[in-house]
């Protein structure tokens, strides 16, 4: 391959072929093509895009660059899901652990958080002894013993996608479409997955600010997942308030453990089973059920002991992770919340230290928000909207800045 032309037909436009992206992708994997060419063709792609065909053979390419999970035969039926993140969006905790219990396998492999929605692996983290760096084999083995595994991306899996998203981050190429196509669908398709439902989020606190944008980007996810063989779906989802009424690491994890208790709030139960009915072999009713008789919380149980963790931390995790300072901000009048902006919540538990501006920021599992009031709420003068939780003084007058901004009434 000669690279500058590969790189030259891509500024001006032009399709590349299945072979060259191939050729491409797997030179840049091995490090025989140099960063500063592929930061050059991420570019060109960029401003050019790619089409349908371009964008599926990319995220083959980068599915291809690792290891794909092989099952045995007669294995149950393989199901995931992804979100595009949101805040408060801790669906995968309760999602996982639920889908169990209809008898299929999930082997959800996540990420940590970064920018204002929250990870995964960051609330998992929370829970004192939880691994997420457990090998391929151990996966395997807990998949067998109780159909679920929630852990990180392991340094085999689509090695070519984490060494193109490094570059993307410092390069400014992230917002591209098949780059986030390829980059999403190549680690869900190298499960080998049998169905994936996408959480496509837009509004203030999503990365795609409109309806319109995140219809674009999930028919081009659902268009690869289906060309690879693979029952793909979407939902699209508001993301202009926090789901539920919690932000930050500990307080989703124990927020979660009141939604597979029984006890969840309305929107969060709501989405959870929107998602999980899109890939479960059983009815929604069922689904309902299990949230609601403990057969989900005995599952979550399984999964925190098979990972390393105490079952018993996530009911008390509020106790292990108790942040200094506890600030309710309350109604100055009566009236009906009208905006509860996602954004600024988000960008206010980035201050407090609830997530990261870069990948090597550490998180503070205590702090963020609790009792997220909702919009369409009636609140009277002195009434709660939210509560803060923080280390400081300092990232407290941070957060109670972009706050105050974010509630409308």
């Amino acid at each position: 391959m000669h690279v500058p032309t590969f790189i030259e037909r891509k500024r001006d436009g032009k399709e590349l072929s299945a072979a060259e992206i191939a050729e491409f992708i797997s030179g840049y994997a091995s490090g025989a093509i140099p960063d500063y060419q592929a930061a050059a063709w991420a570019m060109a792609v960029y401003f050019n895009g790619m089409t349908d065909s371009e964008t599926g053979a990319l995220t083959r390419a980068m599915r291809d660059s690792g290891r794909i999970s092989k099952w045995h035969a007669g294995s149950p039926l393989k199901v995931d899901k992804h979100s595009t993140g949101g805040i408060g969006d801790k669906v995968s905790l309760i999602l996982a652990p639920l889908l169990a219990c209809a008898g299929v396998w999930v082997p959800m492999i996540s990420g940590r958080g970064l920018g204002i929605t929250g990870g995964t692996l960051d609330k998992l983290e929370s829970i004192p002894g939880f691994n997420v760096g457990i090998s391929e084999a151990e996966a395997l083995a807990q998949l067998g013993r109780i159909g679920v595994v929630m852990m990180g991306q392991t340094a085999d899996l689509c090695p070519a996608d984490k060494k193109l998203y490094a570059l993307r981050d410092v390069t400014a190429t992230v917002p591209s479409r098949p780059l986030i196509v390829a980059s999403i669908m190549s680690k869900k398709l190298a499960e080998s997955l049998d169905r994936l439902v996408l959480d496509v989020k837009f509004g203030s606190g999503a990365f795609m600010k409109t309806r319109a944008e995140a219809e674009i980007l999930a028919a081009a996810m659902v268009a690869v997942g289906t060309d690879c063989g693979v029952e793909t779906s979407a939902i699209l989802n508001p993301m202009d308030e926090p789901l539920g009424h919690t932000a930050g690491n500990a307080l989703e994890v124990f927020e979660s453990v009141e939604t597979l208790q029984g006890r969840g709030p309305a929107d969060l139960v709501e989405l959870t089973l929107n998602l999980a009915e899109k890939v479960s072999p059983v009815p929604r009713t069922q689904l309902a059920g299990w949230l609601n008789d403990g057969t989900a919380w005995r599952k979550w149980c399984e999964l925190v002991e098979a990972q390393g963790g105490r079952a018993a931390d996530t009911e008390r995790i509020l106790d292990i992770h108790s942040a200094p300072l506890i600030h309710t901000v309350r109604a100055e009048r009566d009236g009906v919340i009208r905006r509860m902006d996602a954004e600024l919540i988000g960008r206010a538990c980035i201050a407090l230290g609830a997530g990261r501006s870069k990948a090597t920021d550490p998180v503070d599992f205590a702090v963020g928000c609790s009792a997220i009031a909702k919009v369409g709420s009636s609140v009277a003068a002195g009434k709660p909207l939210i509560t803060v939780h923080a280390r400081n003084q300092s990232t407290l007058d941070s957060a109670l800045d972009l706050i105050r901004g974010a509630i409308h009434w």
